[in-house]
């Protein structure tokens, strides 16, 4: 009984912290741009939202995709 507790428990565990890095991010699908013909790549966003802070871009953040850290000053216009 125990082990299956402690299992159940490590499982809920395991979804809490793969969703919570999913719930802030969007997919980008891939496309075309129209003024050079290039292709993007689909890949992650942050969700869109008023502050330029929780970006992945933004310095102290790190993006959980690629493995690279924000170096982007957030409070520079």
């Amino acid at each position: 009984m125990n082990k299956l507790l402690v299992t159940f428990l490590l499982l809920v565990g395991l979804l809490s912290v793969s969703t919570s890095v999913d719930a802030r991010t969007v997919l980008v699908k891939g496309y075309y741009k129209p003024s050079t013909g290039a292709y993007v790549m689909p890949h992650y966003k942050t969700t869109p939202n008023k502050t330029k802070i929780d970006n992945f871009s933004a310095k102290g953040n790190y993006n959980p995709y690629t493995g690279k850290s924000g170096e982007v000053d957030p409070y520079k216009s």
